[in-house]
């Protein structure tokens, strides 16, 4: 028997990498999860902003950032700014409002684009492990350890978890541009 536990995981660690860069990309909807790459300097060392304050919707297109210490505002306010995220920016008694400006068609368009360059990032990802077991397969035959009917079943085998991967990254891609065009 062959062990693909190494491919599948590597397969399931690229999607969960997919999942995390899409929910990066704006859908014109206001989400908290757009500001988790955003580092706000604090107390001499730079945090995530979720670590400073506590983030809600204000409604589909809007935030509150609320800092749990008044004295980080400004510098919420100058990361998010920093981050060139699209959005404005005001600040109030009660911390940050980010707002969430309404998707131009072209817009739509370019992250759209962003989000199939991401996909694409992924199948490479999936491609690479694929040619490592593939090459790791050929290995073995060569070296006796399987025979030519183990090899191609194991190949074959490898290839219908490469094409579930591969089925589940598309799945992925897909509800993200539905929720960009949409």
């Amino acid at each position: 028997m062959y062990d693909f536990s190494h491919l599948k995981n590597r397969i399931k660690e690229t999607e969960e990498w997919l999942s995390r860069e899409l929910s990066q990309i704006r859908t014109g909807r206001a989400t908290p999860t757009i500001l988790d790459k955003v580092l706000v300097e604090s107390y001499g060392s730079l945090m995530p902003i979720n670590q400073v304050a506590s983030i809600a919707s204000e409604g589909p297109q809007s935030l509150r950032i609320a800092p749990w210490d008044q004295s980080v505002i400004k510098s919420i306010e100058k990361a998010i700014v920093a981050a060139n995220l699209g959005v404005s920016v005001m600040t109030d008694e009660k911390g940050v409002r980010v707002t969430f400006p309404a998707l131009t068609s072209e817009t739509r368009q370019q992250f759209v684009k962003m989000a199939k360059q991401k996909v694409e990032d992924a199948k490479i990802a999936i491609r690479g492990e694929r040619n490592k077991v593939n090459d790791d397969l050929q290995t073995k035959k060569k070296n006796s350890e399987m025979g030519e009917d183990d090899m191609m079943r194991f190949k074959n085998e490898m290839e219908k978890i490469v094409k579930e991967g591969n089925e589940k990254l598309e799945s992925l891609a897909n509800k993200k541009e539905d929720e960009i065009t949409g």
